[in-house]
């Protein structure tokens, strides 16, 4: 593994091609509202795999084995200019079931030019707000509000869930991420305020990735 710098600057592309790579990403929100957006980079016509683990736990791409109990994950893909190209909000069958019985964990498939791209994870309900980045996520400003998603939660006022079962509902703030088959992914951190997305959005933002091969 080796670490250095790439920058993109308005969109362009500035780095040697690579060989495609699985980046995993581990990390906790201390409010129901946070969003945790990723830079990555597609060197290839590819079909790139998003995939959480943090509900349902399981074996990362890393090989780290994630405990389940995490929130109810939701993700949404966007392209270089922010126009929104993908989003999932339960995996189904691709995903490991939790032992409240449900299978929220996320995943998606998208075929993909070269390009730069981001991707967004949040907690449900949180979606985007439209068909841009810029426009933001839904839930943004209201920082608990899963405590009215399930009266199973009891007093608990964040990382509740709607799988119903006072046992399961009450989840904790951690997210475990999967990026596969892509040249260079990174988080972006801190997590930009509304103006700065709307930046990136429109493909003039400066972003800095580390380069990362396995």
């Amino acid at each position: 593994m080796r670490t250095g710098s790439l920058v993109v600057f308005s969109g362009l592309l500035a780095a040697q091609l690579g060989s495609a790579a699985n980046f995993s990403f581990q990390g906790t929100f201390t409010q129901d509202d946070q969003v945790q957006l990723f830079t990555f980079v597609v060197g290839a016509q590819s079909l790139v795999e998003f995939r959480t683990l943090s509900y349902a736990g399981g074996l990362n791409a890393a090989g780290v084995l994630i405990p389940r109990g995490g929130f109810d994950p939701i993700l949404a893909v966007f392209d270089a200019a922010g126009v929104k190209i993908g989003e999932n909000d339960d995996g189904g069958s691709a995903v490991p079931q939790d032992l409240s019985g449900v299978r929220y964990d996320t995943y998606l498939t998208l075929n993909l030019a070269p390009g730069i791209y981001r991707v967004s994870v949040m907690q449900y309900d949180n979606f985007s707000a439209g068909d841009n980045l810029s426009d933001g996520f839904e839930r943004q400003g209201d920082g608990n509000f899963t405590a009215g998603l399930s009266a199973s939660c009891g007093n608990a006022t964040q990382f509740c869930d709607v799988s119903g079962s006072a046992q399961f509902s009450r989840r904790n703030g951690n997210w475990a991420f999967d990026i596969l088959n892509v040249q260079d992914a990174d988080l972006v951190s801190p997590v930009p305020e509304p103006s700065s997305m709307a930046l990136m959005g429109a493909g003039l933002g400066l972003a800095a990735l580390r380069l990362r091969r396995r």
